[in-house]
């Protein structure tokens, strides 16, 4: 509320926030994974649709469908390569695949026994490779040019997210259990520890533009944990509580609680996001533990986020994650691909208390 010109008439109050900008012909399934190529803003879109669509994105925020490629079930996972030209997906059809968005060739580059629920790109100093986590409770390591993997790490459950962030990679599974492995020497687990959060791991995130290494971890509890790699940073370890409403407006008990669907960090400025089942996104810096925006609330589940690669654009899927089950599933219910431009004020660190 502005206190000059109380009694004025609505035209000296600010001006609105611009609005986030939808992106058209959105898939027709819920929207399960983002990733912005690392090269120009393209959009690889990953639904449950058994499609991965690819947008450009133009400086004032118009897209334009550019391509399209299948998979014979939905699509849980989507990544780029290093160079921009390839983006990889993972599904429910046990692959993953490979399209090359220079001749708009696809082909498979992956297999397991079960569904494919985390691709992610690894650029190492002697190149690039693929890493896939499934749920038949293995990491496959592939250099894309045998069809067979270079090696295979078991895990103790099924793998339910993963993130990399060279020499870092952190895998979390079901029954709570996180792996972190040093690539350097990436068949075994540097670490194995049970998530700091007590309930179901939804997802684990690695720091960006830190100087010691560590992950965030979401849970479907309404919490994240910010975690550090190495002992000596362990009293830098917290969590706290997020995406939870109270069920009466005066009430503390905040007995709604939602699962936090996805956490991106800012390749820039090493903040982050976090987005639930609410149909909330929130920014937080993790140094300064404070929260740096709320995003007015969408007319359903947040699925997925994603940063482009110099942060300036946030894009958002407003899709049914399954959160309450079938009975959840109304007709209707808005699947919504929209890009939010970032305002510095937004994304930096503050400084510390």
């Amino acid at each position: 509320m502005s206190f000059f010109n109380a009694g004025t008439t609505s035209t000296t109050t600010a001006a609105p926030a611009e609005k986030d900008i939808e992106v058209p012909e959105a898939p027709t399934d819920s929207i399960s994974s983002l990733s912005f190529s690392p090269a120009a803003d393209y959009l690889a879109v990953g639904s449950w649709d058994n499609n991965v669509r690819l947008y450009e994105v133009g400086a004032g925020g118009q897209t334009q469908g550019k391509a399209m490629y299948s998979h014979q079930g939905p699509v849980l996972s989507v990544c780029w390569n290093k160079e921009g030209n390839k983006v990889i997906s993972g599904g429910a059809d046990n692959a993953a695949r490979m399209f090359d968005i220079t001749n708009g060739q696809s082909q498979q580059v992956a297999q397991h026994d079960a569904p494919v629920k985390v691709v992610k790109w690894i650029e190492t100093p002697q190149g690039g490779i693929l890493a896939t986590g499934s749920w038949d409770k293995t990491v496959k390591y592939w250099d894309m040019r045998t069809p067979s993997p270079i090696a295979t790490v078991q895990l103790p459950e099924r793998c339910y997210s993963m993130d990399v962030q060279y020499p870092l990679m952190v895998v979390a599974t079901a029954e709570r259990h996180i792996q972190i492995f040093n690539l350097s020497n990436p068949n075994t687990a540097y670490k194995t520890l049970a998530s700091p959060l007590k309930w179901q791991t939804r997802v684990v995130s690695c720091f960006t533009n830190s100087t010691n290494s560590g992950f965030a971890v979401g849970s479907v509890e309404g919490r994240v944990a910010i975690q550090y790699v190495e002992e000596k940073d362990s009293s830098n370890n917290f969590s706290f509580k997020c995406h939870r409403k109270d069920q009466t407006p005066n009430a503390k008990d905040q007995s709604l609680v939602y699962a936090v669907n996805d956490i991106s960090f800012h390749p820039v400025h090493g903040t982050f996001s976090t987005c639930g089942s609410d149909g909330t996104i929130h920014f937080w810096d993790k140094d300064a533990r404070t929260r740096l925006k709320t995003f007015e609330a969408a007319p359903g589940p947040i699925s997925a986020t994603t940063f482009n690669r110099n942060g300036t654009i946030f894009a958002y899927a407003v899709s049914y994650d399954w959160s309450k089950g079938h009975s959840g599933m109304t007709p209707g219910h808005p699947n919504k691909l929209m890009l939010h431009a970032c305002k510095d004020d937004e994304v930096k660190r503050r400084p510390k208390k």
